[in-house]
């Protein structure tokens, strides 16, 4: 099951950058300022941790990147309340 959540989460990753407009809401909300720029940034980390785990080998890693990429868009999201 892992595998396949970390291929989903890679291929919204990859959307990020084929169809931006689907995250610039969700994006904006987090990243008023230079919204363009963070959908780039969080679609390379969602496709980065996303590989990462649906490979057995690397599963412990992008466990612990996917808890920080969490906390890292909850406090951007509290913090631009």
């Amino acid at each position: 099951m892992p595998s396949v959540l970390g291929v989903a989460l890679a291929g919204t990753g990859a959307a990020h950058f084929v169809r931006p407009d689907l995250f610039e809401g969700v994006t904006k909300a987090a990243f008023p300022k230079d919204t363009a720029r963070y959908l780039k940034i969080n679609g390379g980390l969602e496709t980065a941790i996303g590989l990462g785990l649906a490979v057995p080998k690397t599963r412990k890693l992008a466990v612990i990147g996917l808890l920080g990429y969490g906390a890292y868009l909850a406090v951007n999201v509290v913090r631009n309340q």
